[in-house]
């Protein structure tokens, strides 16, 4: 008769340890009796196993049911395994996680910093690991707008603007607690540092950008020597003005200050137009010395050549350079005056001579007589008179000569 048909007494289940501890000659007949393994039976030795593992039930349980021989015990040790394995699957899928292109992963393990991840699917043990996600491409922002001393002892608003990226996560996750607050802090540090260094008037008018420049290279310092991993990308100063109380008081001071340096502007404009004028007219007037002074010397050296020529040839006939001489004297003097001399004889008829012609100018002559001077009465009375006695005489011979000197 079968172990496991009705009636059949206390047989021993030849696949349970009650058999085999039952007797050695008992489970060897039935399995040389080609009987078929019972599933069911070995799907619950292996969830005894499993549960001893898991909690040490198992046996207890499996014991009562090989006394029992029911199903209903071994369905309930199937729901725990089940259940474990469900949520070691939740659990392994819950580890995977995409990293997208613009941030970056840092991954710590139980707190301790192990890698940064770049974009793309990864796994890592959740409840294990924690990873922070960085955006590494967006320029983030801060503004901030404070009143503050300056170094000639004014107070002045100044609203600025920074703009920076992530350039490390690791130390941007890492070392600093709160980046936000920490940028902001050293923000308002450096402006202040550098606003209490400068003049108002410097930070009001000309001096923004330098103050600008001055602020981003002691904030990026700054954050270099905390290590946040914060790249500056701008500083911008977006206003600078005089505290409200003041700002109309600061407007006339500003307005006197442009009109002195507009002044300033006007008088470097009429220097620059003026003294190269200047330095012209002085450079024409020294050009025009050593023209003089060379015009002298070469007239100079020019007439003691001629001397010295003149006295060669007076060496060799003295009386012809005499009388050559004396010609030469007589007519420069007479060639510059403006006196007519008339050779009349006495007892002879006179000449016609147009006086007038030689007076208004009939000639290059007569213009120079007519400017210089006029005939002197005397002789006028005496040409008159001896015109006068020759046209009663009549024809005669002419034995007279009028002769004109002049050049």
């Amino acid at each position: 008769m079968a172990w496991n048909e009705p009636g059949g007494g206390n047989q021993h289940d030849p696949w349970s340890g009650g058999g085999r501890r039952g007797g050695g000659s008992g489970g060897g007949g039935n399995r040389g009796g080609n009987q078929p393994p019972d599933l069911d039976e070995a799907l619950k030795k292996f969830q005894d196993k499993l549960n001893s593992m898991l909690g040490g039930r198992g046996g207890k349980r499996g014991g009562g049911g090989g006394k029992g021989g029911g199903g209903k015990p071994r369905n309930a040790f199937t729901l725990p395994g089940l259940l474990i394995v469900v949520a070691l699957a939740i659990w392994a899928a819950t580890g995977f996680y995409l990293v997208d292109q613009t941030e970056r992963g840092v991954v710590l393990r139980f707190g301790e910093f192990q890698e940064v991840v770049n974009p793309g699917l990864h796994w890592n043990p959740p409840l294990i690991d924690d990873v922070r996600m960085v955006n590494v491409t967006r320029v983030r922002s801060l503004t901030q707008t404070q009143s503050m001393l300056t170094r000639d002892e004014n107070i002045v608003e100044v609203e600025i603007s920074a703009q920076y990226q992530v350039a490390n996560p690791r130390d941007f996750v890492l070392n600093v607690r709160d980046p936000q607050l920490s940028i902001e802090n050293a923000l308002d540090s450096a402006l202040r540092h550098v606003v209490g260094g400068t003049d108002m008037i410097d930070i009001l008018t000309s001096g923004r950008e330098i103050l600008g420049s001055s602020v981003a290279s002691r904030l990026q310092s700054y954050q270099d020597s905390y290590g946040t991993g914060i790249s500056l990308q701008t500083i911008n100063i977006e206003s600078t003005s005089a505290p409200e109380p003041v700002i109309d008081a600061f407007d006339d001071v500003i307005r006197a200050r442009e009109d002195r340096q507009r002044t300033i502007n006007q008088g470097m404009a009429y220097a620059n137009a003026i003294i190269p004028e200047a330095q012209g007219q002085a450079q024409r007037i020294v050009e025009q010395g050593q023209g003089y002074r060379e015009a002298v010397v070469a007239e100079a050296r020019g007439q003691a050549n001629r001397f010295t020529a003149l006295l060669t040839q007076y060496q060799n006939s003295p009386a012809i350079m005499r009388e050559r001489l004396y010609l030469d004297t007589i007519g420069e003097v007479f060639g510059s005056t403006s006196k007519i001399l008339v050779d009349v004889a006495d007892d002879g008829p006179l000449m016609y001579l147009p006086l007038d012609r030689m007076r208004s100018g009939g000639s290059a002559s007569g213009e120079r007589l007519g400017e210089q001077g006029e005939l002197d009465p005397r002789v006028l009375e005496r040409l008159r008179s001896t015109q006068s006695s020759s046209s009663s005489s009549g024809n005669g011979s002419n034995t007279g000569g009028i002769r004109r000197e002049g050049r």
